[in-house]
């Protein structure tokens, strides 16, 4: 390929460009979604109802001081945000979006989008672990900990459409006939797909470090947890990243989860987005109804509700498809 139209995706569309606006986008309907369920307004005066809000944002904490604390691990505190930002920019590199296959797909490329959305969790435990501060050192704790309740349902639940679809690569299970086969068998599966579907925007929601389980940043207990010592372009980039991060997980988990037509490129693209809005939507609910969970509460929720939860439905799909049941 190409050396030109190879640097065109990566750095334009789909690529950094590209996510770095979908990025802003969706924090804006997040923010203005969960401004309007607290009887708030939210974003107003930065461009039209506040829409460069996100970016102002940025554009005042890369303008900021950049501050390296005396006690820290200066290496490693400075290239861990670089880390985070690439994993969940090159996740969203394998979500299809404007083709049926990309350019980047391959056999088991959900496998490997699930394992680069696991990495910003690693480097943000990894950035507080370096940090001088006892508060970045409770946070990354916490980070850790909350990261082993969730990853696991998760994993399940993106795994589940790719056992029914019976291949591990996003295009082609976002391609499977889900509506072909007897009644009985499309309403396994789309019982399977919906719990499946809760388990991913739940653990989304975690991964996220979103209400309720935003523990590891608990402002009003550990002051910004593994990100108390970040300042200037580092934490603006850890922010940026976490953006991003929120538009390809909502979008992988829109791609395999929510039903996909053969529309053709462009309005495959459309319809692909207007499913990541949706998902968002979502997330933005869950933040607006709920309160800060304890760090053991969400241990407890995820080892008895959402691992056997996800295991059960995993294991019915397993078992559907060695009878050939699962299949159109």
């Amino acid at each position: 390929m190409d050396v030109s139209k190879v640097a065109f995706f990566v750095l334009v569309f789909p690529g950094f460009l590209f996510q770095f606006a979908m990025a802003a986008i969706l924090e804006w309907v997040d923010r203005k979604l969960y401004a309007r369920m607290q009887n708030r307004v939210g974003p107003l005066y930065t461009g039209p109802s506040g829409f460069l809000q996100p970016v102002a944002d940025l554009v005042k904490l890369f303008s900021k001081e950049d501050l390296t604390p005396a006690g820290a691990d200066k290496l490693m505190f400075n290239i861990l945000p670089l880390v985070s930002l690439a994993a969940v920019c090159a996740s969203g590199l394998l979500v299809p979006l404007w083709t049926i296959r990309p350019f980047t797909s391959f056999p088991g490329d959900i496998i490997a989008d699930a394992y680069l959305l696991a990495i910003p969790s690693f480097a943000l435990f990894l950035a507080g672990w370096f940090s001088s501060s006892p508060f970045s050192l409770i946070g990354a704790t916490r980070v850790l900990t909350q990261m082993f309740a969730y990853e696991v349902p998760f994993f399940l639940a993106l795994l589940t459409p790719a056992v029914i679809a019976g291949s591990w690569q996003i295009s082609e299970i976002m391609n499977f006939p889900w509506w072909q086969g007897p009644w009985w068998s499309i309403l396994l599966r789309l019982v399977a797909g919906t719990i499946a579907f809760g388990v991913a925007v739940t653990c989304l929601q975690a991964k996220l470090e979103r209400v309720p389980f935003d523990i590891p940043e608990a402002e009003t207990e550990v002051v910004a947890g593994p990100l108390t010592e970040y300042s200037g372009k580092k934490y603006g980039i850890f922010r940026l990243q976490k953006n991003i991060l929120m538009y390809t997980g909502a979008a992988l988990v829109a791609a395999v989860l929510l039903p996909s037509f053969h529309m053709g490129p462009v309005l495959g693209g459309i319809w692909l987005v207007l499913k990541t809005f949706f998902v968002v939507a979502i997330l933005s609910v869950i933040r607006a109804s709920f309160g800060r969970i304890r760090i053991d509460q969400i241990v407890v929720f995820s080892w008895k509700y959402l691992a056997p939860l996800s295991l059960v439905q995993f294991l019915v799909v397993l078992l559907l498809k060695a009878q050939g049941v699962a299949l159109p």
